[in-house]
C-alpha cells in the first residue's frame, strides 16, 4: 500500500520520482529513445523499455497516451528491477502453460 500523503511516483515506493520519468517517444520496436532507453512496442499505447537509473537497470512496462502530439507515460505500468525481471523471464514457460490452461 502507498503511505499516507505520498505520491505513487514521487517518493512513495515508485522506482523513480516524477521528475525523472520521461516519455519513451515515438520510436519503433528496439530503437533507442533520446534518453538512451531501448523501447519495444507491445501495442499502440503499451511499451517496454530498459533504462538505467541511479546505477540500476530497470525493465519498465507501461501504458502511454498522446497529448499535444507528444507521447507521455501513464501511471499504469510497472518497473522491474533486474533481479525481478530475471525471475519473470525464468518463469515464462510456466506462465504460457497457465495461459493455455485458462484460455
Amino acid at each position: 500500500m502507498w503511505g499516507k500523503g505520498k505520491k505513487r511516483f514521487g517518493g512513495g515506493g515508485g522506482s523513480e520520482p516524477a521528475a525523472k520519468r520521461q516519455a519513451a517517444g515515438d520510436e519503433g520496436p528496439s530503437e533507442s529513445a533520446e534518453d538512451g532507453t531501448v523501447v519495444a512496442e507491445i501495442s499502440k499505447n503499451k511499451k517496454v523499455s530498459v533504462r538505467s537509473w541511479k546505477g540500476k537497470v530497470y525493465v519498465d512496462m507501461r501504458e502511454f497516451y498522446t497529448k499535444d502530439g507528444k507521447t507521455l507515460p501513464t501511471k499504469k505500468g510497472i518497473s522491474l528491477q533486474l533481479d525481478q525481471w530475471k525471475i519473470l523471464r525464468d518463469n515464462i514457460k510456466a506462465i504460457d502453460e497457465a495461459i493455455k490452461e485458462n484460455a
